[in-house]
């Protein structure tokens, strides 16, 4: 994580710093957490990717065997360690002190499926210390992978990312 060369040169500090990604993205925000929470004061984690392990493994979920060739078949012992090595929800670590999470998920996404977000949220309540900022799980009830698709609506949820950055940054 390339982010710690910042603070030695004054540009920014964790307290002011946060990082956002989605679907895949989730996934490297989630890894990125777990190796170094103390990092950021905030996270948002857009439909993420975090429970890569079970996921990849079940042949029965829709673009899972196709991904085999990308990411590795977790059937297999050596993909199975290695995906398990990097896999969010796998690598929580017990008492850590985690920043502010805002984790969204979609009742209808395809392709993360609402299970990971609320099952992330969950593990992360359960075993980071009490010290710990709010961990915000929000479920779309209507949308899918890609959230809103009425402009409106996606302001509305843009909003709300930038409000609970602001507020988590002390800006409110």
């Amino acid at each position: 994580i390339g982010s710690g060369s910042s603070f030695g040169k004054g540009i920014t500090s964790s307290s002011k710093l946060s990082c956002e990604g989605r679907s895949a993205g989730g996934l490297l925000i989630g890894a990125s957490l777990n190796q170094h929470p103390e990092l950021w004061r905030a996270a948002i984690l857009g439909v993420p990717f975090v429970d890569v392990t079970c996921t990849m493994i079940d042949a029965t979920i829709p673009l899972t065997v196709a991904e085999w060739e990308e990411w590795g078949n977790p059937n297999e012992e050596k993909f199975f360690d290695y995906i398990k090595s990097y896999c969010p929800i796998n690598n929580i670590k017990d008492g850590a002190v985690y920043p502010s999470c805002l984790i969204t998920g979609g009742l209808h996404d395809p392709r993360v499926q609402y299970w990971e977000p609320a099952k992330f949220a969950a593990e992360l309540r359960h075993r980071a210390s009490k010290n710990t900022g709010p961990i915000v799980l929000k479920m779309d009830m209507d949308s899918g992978h890609f959230s809103a698709s009425d402009r409106y609506k996606y302001l509305q949820e843009l909003a709300y990312e930038y409000a609970f950055l602001l507020d988590t940054l002390g800006h409110f």
